[in-house]
């Protein structure tokens, strides 16, 4: 069992024709559950900023509009994500097994991802393949 993980969260956009990362957070988990509680805590972050509610005092009538059925809805997709408890489950298994996990979602514009990773698996210098688990 590993005890620690080192967490990030990465959005990735395209500037002057070249794939730019600005990173969003970085947390270093004592446990597997503070782990997978950060991962879902930063995933429910970014949904609620790219989908506010409309009734939020904070922004005027009109303000906010939906976009197109064609766009990704990447809020929908982390809410998903989170709210599925065997998604949550495979990504503690596979923590717990010192791989590599990657969640992301991306629109047009914007891809978000969350990493998270055993620090003693990065001290091992990791022989087992990431497991990459698409939310669309």
């Amino acid at each position: 069992m590993h005890d620690e993980f080192l967490c990030h969260v990465t959005g990735y956009g395209t500037c002057e024709g070249r794939r730019i990362g600005v990173p969003l957070g970085t947390y270093r988990a004592p446990t597997l559950a503070l782990a997978l509680w950060w991962l879902r805590d930063r995933a429910s972050w970014i949904a609620e900023r790219l989908d506010p509610s409309p009734e939020d005092p904070a922004f005027p009538p009109g303000a906010l509009v939906p976009v197109a059925d064609t766009v990704a809805d990447v809020p929908a997709l982390l809410r998903s994500w989170c709210a599925d408890d065997g998604q949550q489950d495979l990504v503690a298994e596979q923590l717990a097994e010192g791989r590599l996990v990657r969640i992301a979602a991306g629109d047009d514009t914007t891809e978000y991802e969350l990493l998270a990773e055993s620090v003693d698996a990065l001290r091992m210098q990791r022989t087992v393949p990431p497991l990459v688990v698409p939310v669309a």
